[in-house]
């Protein structure tokens, strides 16, 4: 607990334009990892649109590790298939925790990150004030497959006792 910083509450949107896996679509769900931690969302049959809309939550040590997201392909009698992958960076929303941002008018942009070879999204990702909350909203483009995409919402959760920011 020492060493803990806070934890990651990560909402895990929806698929979009996913990889047929299937005979016509494919049966999906969403890993996460960081570090040694892996957690997954419910699996959506027979759509590659998924709205998982689910809270999937990491604790945070170290904020220069990446985000590791994995989509697969749920298959009853055989290995899962996977449906492509991307990491994307917490530092933005660190960073911006770290300002003194109470007061600011509700939907502010804090900071904008466009896309590039260097990071998976897919389009301008927004950290943004929120209901006095720093959030972040972003769509990654999966890697190593044809197709598609997940959006993405992150938000920090402060633990009393805990080192902090």
């Amino acid at each position: 607990m020492e060493n803990l910083l806070g934890l990651l509450r990560i909402r895990v949107k929806k698929g979009v334009n996913l990889a047929v896996r299937d005979v016509r679509s494919s049966d999906t769900y969403v890993v996460v990892q960081m570090a040694e931690q892996k957690l997954k969302t419910r699996v959506i049959k027979k759509d590659v649109n998924p709205e998982w809309n689910e809270d999937l939550t990491l604790s945070v040590a170290d904020p220069n590790l990446p985000v590791m997201l994995t989509v697969y392909d749920h298959d009853s009698f055989s290995k899962d298939d996977k449906m492509g992958d991307a990491e994307f960076d917490i530092k933005p929303l660190i960073e911006a925790l770290k300002m003194n941002l109470s007061g600011l008018p509700d939907g502010t942009i804090i900071t904008r990150i466009q896309p590039s070879q260097s990071n998976c999204l897919s389009e301008e990702s927004n950290v943004v004030w929120k209901d006095g909350q720093v959030v972040q909203n972003m769509c990654v483009r999966l890697r190593n497959v044809e197709c598609g995409e997940v959006e993405l919402q992150l938000q920090w959760i402060n633990i009393p006792g805990s080192k902090g920011l």
